[in-house]
């Protein structure tokens, strides 16, 4: 899998960092929303299996992973511009679908909002529209580390609640990766949760009844942090929506086996309407050098 990068620019303000990987026979082209303070790297297991039939783009958030150099990061980057960036490059890559992992699920959310014409489906995995008890207490303890920059701390207590169900080594990565990040990212995050805190989901649900596509929701059935049952709250707002639950999974889902990468992976080819490729096998390691393959974007996401 190689990717093309370039750098997007955005309201004037943001240079986006984007990784595109052109398909042998595309049905389409998918961005992929990471959770908050991922990079590109998040997304290499699901990259795998939409290849074969789509163009796929990941990208970095200003404030994470290769736009870093490009940004100032003075302010903390607000979820209605990660809404623009992403609007921006639904227009820049010509995109007709969308797929978000956890907190990025808010942006993607506020984004189909606005009615881009061009998007035909959306997939939002691990996130839901409650703050329930073990998301809240997760918030508050979190909040704290963050703005104290705890590396350990932060580190620590993602592995231990909704990385739980995470591979022992991929634990180990994952700490290593969110005790080195820089201050700026703990203190984004700790913006976005805080956000949420004090609106509760209003920030990104206000606007949810005006999606008019099909959007999939989909849950892990051990994830006590975005349950299967609270994100069934999804259609109280938005009138297309269809849910799935991973069976044997927590919040990282698709990251947690094989097993559930595999159910993950047809649910998600089931709502796109297309089958699995023989290529699009699993593999359950590290890429080349120290980046996993997930990050606290893929952990630290409020829903």
């Amino acid at each position: 899998m190689k990717a093309t990068h370039s750098l997007v620019s955005s309201q004037g303000l943001f240079r986006v960092h984007t990784a595109y990987y052109a398909s042998p026979a595309p049905q389409g082209t998918i961005i992929l929303v990471n959770g908050s303070l991922a990079t590109t790297a998040s997304f290499a297991q699901t990259v795998r299996y939409l290849q074969p039939c789509f163009n796929v783009v990941c990208f970095d958030e200003p404030y994470a992973g290769q736009s870093k150099p490009h940004n100032d990061h003075s302010q903390p980057v607000t979820k209605e511009q990660e809404a623009r960036i992403l609007l921006d490059l639904i227009d820049h890559f010509e995109a007709d679908h969308l797929l978000s992992f956890s907190w990025g699920g808010a942006s993607t959310l506020l984004a189909l909002a606005q009615r881009p014409r061009a998007i035909r489906k959306a997939v939002i995995m691990a996130f839901s529209p409650v703050i329930n008890p073990a998301m809240r207490d997760y918030l508050e303890t979190g909040v704290q580390r963050l703005i104290a920059c705890d590396r350990t701390g932060v580190a620590d207590l993602i592995n231990e609640t909704i990385g739980q169900h995470l591979p022992s080594l991929y634990k180990r990565y994952n700490f290593r990766h969110i005790s080195s990040l820089d201050d700026h990212e703990y203190l984004q995050m700790a913006f976005h949760v805080n956000q949420v805190l004090k609106q509760d989901t209003s920030c990104y649900m206000s606007n949810a009844e005006r999606i008019d596509v099909p959007v999939l929701f989909i849950n892990g059935d051990k994830d006590i942090y975005t349950t299967p049952d609270d994100a069934h709250g999804f259609g109280r707002y938005i009138e297309r929506s269809r849910f799935a639950t991973v069976r044997g999974a927590g919040h990282f889902l698709d990251l947690e086996s094989k097993a559930t990468w595999q159910q993950s992976r047809d649910e998600i080819m089931s709502f796109l309407r297309l089958a699995p490729t023989r290529s699009s096998q699993p593999r359950f390691s590290l890429l080349s050098g120290d980046e996993p393959l997930f990050d606290i974007g893929r952990a630290g996401a409020p829903g």
